[in-house]
């Protein structure tokens, strides 16, 4: 198969990526000032800190990123565990 037969998809071109992740950092800017705007049901003190879930969900992620590394450690085999 040559180069010219092969099928060019939507991400492989640099400037779709970056069209793709821009529109992904307006909806976040756009949910983040909405939480400003819209008026929340809130039943717990601490979600009347002004993007609390924004920052709720990050903090969780990095939270499992490290908590996954640490397992990484535990868990982990050699390489040719299947072989011995």
């Amino acid at each position: 198969m040559s180069e010219q037969d092969q099928k060019e998809y939507f991400f492989d071109k640099p400037g779709n990526v970056k069209l793709v992740l821009r529109g992904f950092y307006a909806i976040c800017i756009m949910l983040v000032i909405a939480d400003f705007v819209i008026h929340r049901h809130i039943s717990l003190s601490w979600e009347k800190i002004p993007a609390f879930y924004a920052i709720y969900g990050f903090v969780a992620c990095v939270v499992l990123v490290i908590i996954a590394t640490a397992m990484r450690k535990v868990v982990m085999r050699k390489e040719d565990y299947y072989d011995e």
